[in-house]
């Protein structure tokens, strides 16, 4: 990663080349303060040559077949012409930090197509299954020219709200009889989804999956009482035989017509996602310096036995880090701490 500067590794990304975007994600997935430094150089300058893709999070009860769906959908669209990537965030283990990543083995006909990037990578743990760098990610491939993005979450339903922060359109893959998992899945994921679709409604399922559609369009409409308000389209799809996938897509684009026609349009939600996106970093990046603040990790040990004992309050002790912490904040951030000269 450190043999080419941020200026040769923007020039190889917008020529397309497929090692040279491998590897600046890996760059913007390092959490090594050289190696973010210069990814903030490298995004800089690839910000002007991206924000053009259909940006689509897809997430979805466990078994529903997203991995599938996505490789049938991203074969489609690039029968259509157009160019899809698709970051796929596969589940870490929360004890080794392992990861599966096993999507490329569900996605085996995009994998092989020269207008498809596919890349998993592990959560890390990040709440809602979504990796810290996707972001930055998105724009990493919208500038190599793909102008379709499609981000998987790992659809364990703890905050899919991260995903739905970051995309035009968030798509719910759900199957017939999937009530009990619904329920599951963090509440309130309905209210997020833009567009719905039951999934495996092929053979034998298929008037299963037409009969839960409906029920499920049905059930939508009493999320809001506001009778003006927007109601996500329930459809019906199958990755096996093709069906309803083009309906999907439409929908997709429907959905981003409809930001389109709203005050401030889709720059607007993207602007309003950048800023709530700002205040993520502000505070990752200061859970992150507390954690390096050498005087914070010498005492940290301490200060949790004595809560645990009792002899300090959980207050008490949060007062004494954060004191070590601003202490030893000219070394985490001398060119922030440093005086500004005039």
């Amino acid at each position: 990663m450190t043999r080419h500067s941020a200026e040769e590794l923007a020039e190889a990304i917008r020529s397309g080349s497929r090692p040279h975007i491998a590897r600046a994600i890996t760059l913007v997935e390092s959490t090594r303060l050289d190696h973010r430094a210069k990814a903030r150089e490298l995004l800089r300058l690839l910000r002007p040559h991206a924000g053009k893709a259909v940006r689509v999070g897809i997430s979805g009860v466990p078994g529903a077949g997203k991995s599938t769906f996505i490789d049938a959908m991203g074969v489609r669209l690039i029968e259509q012409g157009h160019k899809v990537s698709v970051l796929a965030v596969d589940p870490s283990s929360s004890r080794t930090g392992g990861s599966i990543l096993g999507d490329r083995t569900r996605m085996g006909a995009l994998t092989q197509s020269d207008n498809a990037f596919v890349r998993p990578s592990p959560s890390g743990g990040h709440l809602g299954g979504v990796a810290r760098a996707t972001r930055e990610s998105m724009l990493i491939v919208e500038a190599a020219g793909f102008d379709v993005t499609l981000v998987e979450t790992v659809g364990v339903g703890q905050s899919e709200v991260a995903v739905a922060g970051m995309v035009d359109t968030f798509l719910l893959i759900t199957l017939a009889r999937a009530g009990d998992q619904l329920q599951g899945i963090k509440k309130g994921i309905l209210e997020m989804a833009d567009v719905i679709t039951v999934n495996k409604a092929d053979g034998d399922h298929e008037g299963e999956a037409r009969v839960a559609a409906r029920d499920l369009s049905v059930a939508m409409k009493l999320i809001t009482s506001d009778p003006d308000a927007r109601r996500p389209p329930v459809l019906t799809s199958s990755s096996y035989t093709g069906h309803g996938l083009d309906d999907v897509w439409a929908a997709v684009l429907e959905h981003r017509e409809y930001l389109n026609g709203l005050p401030g349009g889709l720059e607007g939600r993207r602007g309003r996602q950048q800023v709530d996106w700002l205040w993520a970093l502000m505070r990752g990046e200061l859970e992150d310096a507390l954690r390096r603040a050498p005087s914070v990790r010498e005492a940290a040990a301490a200060v949790e036995d004595r809560i645990r004992s009792g002899e300090l309050s959980a207050l008490e002790g949060s007062q004494e880090l954060l004191g070590r912490f601003l202490n030893d904040l000219p070394e985490l951030w001398p060119d922030l701490t440093s005086p500004t000269e005039p």
